[in-house]
């Protein structure tokens, strides 16, 4: 199955797996990019993925890789018009995808006043806020009466931010069209529309107005959206209540966007972002792109793939790689912990990442980031980012030769095994 998006964009199904919703994609950009999906995207918020270079994306054979609206946007102040591109500032010819700025309105909000990511993890007895607590906490935003930890008040009409990390004295404004003229400068290939991300501790009702918020902005996008070589890929919401999943997947899936992503809250369990995507998807045209926002575990991504999920974004692999954290076929692990610190082994048996081939060792590496050395941060980057995109490639050979559930079955067993 061949589509073509306009401006020379091209997204092609290759193959469908026999036994579940996953699929071998290709997405091809104008510039001359080619993405192939599954596709893991890597994250770099300021035009630039942490401690790597652009020959080292690559080096790692990344083929995409997100940056931040919001934070370009803030960062660059008064420098915005002069910005020469994503592409040109980052010296990649890969898929570049930014973001909308709407998970800032979560971050900055209700996330830091709930202590919330996208997954709760509450306790089973604490009860879903009701209809006169999400009125009253409308009511409050309206008002401009905000918790000392919420730096965000959303509106009908938008998002006003008063961030201490930009040493706010005034609220700065965000919408639809602002978003859109902002990732429009900024020139990735694809654009996210402006959305309100959820808390998992809002209610049923303030959910369903976020989600009714998000569907109106959805159309202010499409309508204010200019450059043809930009895909625009729309956003579903509705927290982790079926009937909104349902009603904001049919709701977008029916906008002619290029692609879809999942966005917002996504319950208190992996069982129940599971599920939302089981509700979801259904009702998003199968011949366009979809894209699981900022969920990069990696049964997660096993999960997603299975349910009809192209690409996913998350920090995992560069963050905890400055922390230590090392991913392989056999599982996790820290390499700042003492039991490597004697390991005269690669990284990874048979790695072929541009850090294994140096011949670094865990003993190396370990000695590496106890002396605070900047290069293991480095090192470790290289590694994590080429596992993650060899899994990605491995994912998509086994839907090639239709052995999709059996990989599967046999990674995790491998990858999660106790030690």
């Amino acid at each position: 199955m061949r589509l073509s998006l306009g401006g020379g964009i091209m997204f092609e199904i290759v193959k469908n797996d026999t036994k579940t919703r996953a699929r071998v994609g290709t997405l091809t950009v104008p510039h001359g990019g080619k993405l192939l999906t599954p596709a893991f995207t890597m994250v770099g918020t300021r035009a630039k993925v942490i401690s790597l270079e652009p020959n080292d994306l690559v080096r790692t054979n990344t083929g995409i890789v997100i940056s931040n609206t919001y934070h370009l946007w803030r960062g660059l102040g008064e420098r915005l018009p002069e910005f020469k591109g994503l592409h040109t500032v980052m010296g990649y010819d890969g898929v570049i995808a930014t973001d909308s700025g709407g998970f800032q309105v979560f971050s900055l909000g209700f996330g830091r006043e709930h202590e919330v990511s996208k997954i709760g993890f509450f306790p089973e007895e604490e009860k879903t806020p009701g209809f006169l607590s999400d009125l009253f906490l409308q009511i409050r935003i309206w008002l401009g009466i905000k918790h000392s930890r919420n730096s965000v008040r959303v509106m009908p009409w938008g998002a006003y931010f008063k961030d201490e990390n930009y040493g706010d004295e005034r609220s700065v404004f965000l919408n639809a069209t602002k978003s859109i003229m902002l990732q429009e400068k900024l020139g990735a290939d694809i654009i996210l529309a402006f959305d309100e991300c959820t808390s998992p501790r809002h209610g049923r009702h303030y959910t369903k107005w976020a989600m009714k918020r998000t569907h109106r902005w959805a159309k202010k996008c499409l309508a204010v959206k200019s450059n043809p070589n930009q895909l625009l890929f729309g956003i579903v919401q509705g927290g982790a209540f079926e009937d909104l999943r349902k009603e904001s997947a049919r709701t977008i899936g029916s906008m002619p966007f290029d692609g879809f992503a999942i966005g917002g809250s996504l319950g208190n369990s992996k069982e129940d972002m599971y599920r939302v995507l089981e509700w979801s998807m259904p009702y998003l045209p199968d011949e366009k792109p979809r894209h699981l926002l900022g969920i990069g575990q990696i049964r997660d991504i096993f999960e997603g793939v299975e349910r009809g999920i192209d690409t996913f974004d998350c920090v995992i692999p560069t963050r905890e790689a400055r922390h230590g954290a090392i991913w392989t076929y056999d599982g996790r692990y820290d390499v700042t912990k003492g039991a490597n610190k004697n390991a005269d082994v690669p990284l990874a048996p048979d790695c072929a990442c541009p850090a294994c081939a140096s011949g670094i060792t865990r003993a190396k590496l370990h000695e590496l980031f106890k002396n605070k050395d900047r290069e293991a941060g480095k090192l470790a980057t290289l590694h994590n980012v080429y596992f993650f995109n060899d899994l990605m490639k491995s994912i998509r050979q086994a839907i090639m030769e239709d052995r999709f559930s059996e990989y599967k079955e046999a990674a995790l067993s491998r990858i999660e095994k106790k030690k």
